[in-house]
């Protein structure tokens, strides 16, 4: 009995004293802080593609994620962690994603994953709700991980211990619009993140 007490002392002294996953950093290193706007723009700075925006243009409802053709930084966004306390947004955490203001189709500007009629697959939208995590909102979940020049953006919630999840990388792809719209499972896309109310170092060569 008392080898069984220990044991479990020590299940849960390591679970306590295990590390915290790295902070996700800005383009400037500084970590990105819940509840502050950021921009989201390509690693690849080839000034070909920009930052993201709703497309809620001619009432496309439900309004989609999608990626600027241009250099121009799009939206700016806020990133909220499971608990709103946190001040740091770390890897591989869920994270609710919002853009600022409003948008023309009277939804939430948080992302969730929709499954989009005329693209045939999911696809992130906005729409989704903010915090209350469980299974009423594991669509509204995402994760930021690492990549060789930036971050990508995985869905892959694990707000529900027993929802049964595919996780699935964000990537790219045109919609029957011409729209380069966030989707799931079309390869990863590498994104960076700068502070929207500073002056970023982000620059177009």
């Amino acid at each position: 009995m008392k080898t069984i007490i220990l044991f479990s002392l020590a299940l849960i002294f390591t679970a306590y004293s295990a590390p915290a996953p790295a902070p996700v950093l800005d383009i400037d290193g500084n970590y990105l802080r819940t509840g502050a706007l950021y921009y989201i723009m390509p690693a690849a700075r080839d000034g070909e593609d920009g930052g993201l925006y709703v497309t809620d243009y001619w009432l496309h409802c439900p309004a989609g994620v999608a990626q600027s053709r241009s250099d121009e930084t799009g939206l700016s966004l806020s990133f909220g962690p499971v608990n709103p306390k946190k001040g740091v947004i770390r890897l591989s955490t869920d994270v609710n994603i919002k853009f600022s203001g409003s948008n023309k189709c009277n939804e939430s500007n948080v992302w969730r994953v929709k499954y989009d009629k005329g693209m045939k697959q999911y696809a992130v939208m906005v729409g989704g709700v903010e915090g209350n995590p469980g299974p009423k909102t594991l669509k509204s979940w995402f994760k930021i991980e690492k990549t060789n020049d930036g971050y990508k953006f995985v869905f892959c919630p694990s707000v529900c211990s027993y929802c049964e999840v595919r996780c699935r990388d964000v990537g790219i792809a045109i919609d029957e619009g011409g729209a380069k719209r966030l989707v799931l499972g079309d390869g990863p896309s590498s994104f960076v993140f700068f502070r929207a109310n500073s002056s970023p170092s982000f620059s177009i060569p």
